[in-house]
């Protein structure tokens, strides 16, 4: 298991809400622009398109 505090890098924060938006974009960056050995070197997002076309 990967934890978020392992392979985001956060930057300096002065407001909660700075520190909120850093998160949400490595999130965006995880899920749509980082490829994943476990899913056939694709993104998650990507990942679960093909899974439901492959269903459909």
């Amino acid at each position: 298991m990967i934890l978020l505090k392992d392979e985001a890098y956060i930057n300096e924060c002065k407001t909660f809400q700075e520190l909120i938006t850093e998160i949400d974009d490595y999130i965006d960056y995880y899920n749509n622009y980082r490829s994943q050995w476990n899913l056939k070197k694709m993104t998650p997002v990507r990942y679960r398109s093909h899974l439901l076309e492959a269903v459909s």
